[in-house]
């Protein structure tokens, strides 16, 4: 035999012996998840402040947060174990205050963060002006944002998941959510 017959037996068998099937473990995946169509409905809340919020959310009111200055409330999604933690503030001279203060909330979580993303929020005709925030990695929240007149009224709301953060398994859920944000912030009315 010579040495070309060789390497062609020897090439044979190893394409026979390599073509067997093998167990090969299958990746990490995650659960196919279902969304709704994005519809809205106007919420009047007890402060002087309207907006557009999910069908498919409920709102929880703190009444016992209600005040001459300020309220507080909840835009939950059960099904997404996720909940948009709202706050309005009247603007008493102190607007240089709220905004410091809805900045460093967001920037709290550049510790566990990779990046910190803002987009501008500016309507001269609604009278609205503001930053949303998108928190990127393991931050606990997400998106962060708020919107103002800068004279009477300030908004300001964050984004959090009701489990550990893992940018992977809740990105879909994530972007469904910040569209939903998106629409809420711009359909801010000062009442």
């Amino acid at each position: 035999m010579n040495k070309i017959n060789v390497w062609l037996i020897a090439l044979l068998i190893g394409a026979l012996v390599s073509c067997r099937d093998s167990a090969v473990p299958k990746p990490l995946g995650y659960f196919r998840i279902e969304m709704p169509e994005h519809a809205y409905t106007s919420y009047q809340a007890d402060c002087p402040i309207a907006l557009d919020i999910p069908n498919y959310s409920k709102v929880e009111v703190f009444k016992d947060r209600i005040g001459q200055d300020s309220c507080w409330f909840n835009i939950q999604y059960p099904r997404f174990k996720a909940t948009i933690y709202c706050t309005y503030f009247n603007v008493n001279n102190n607007i240089d205050d709220l905004v410091k203060d809805a900045y460093g909330f967001a920037v709290k979580h550049e510790v566990k963060a990779s990046a910190l993303k803002r987009t501008m929020i500016e309507d001269q005709q609604n009278r609205l002006d503001g930053i949303i925030y998108d928190i990127e990695g393991e931050a606990a929240s997400q998106v962060q944002f708020f919107v103002t007149d800068s004279t009477n009224h300030f908004f300001r709301g964050s984004l959090y998941f009701n489990v550990k953060p893992n940018p992977d398994s809740i990105a879909p859920v994530l972007s469904f959510i910040r569209e939903d944000i998106n629409h809420m912030v711009r359909s801010v009315r000062w009442k």
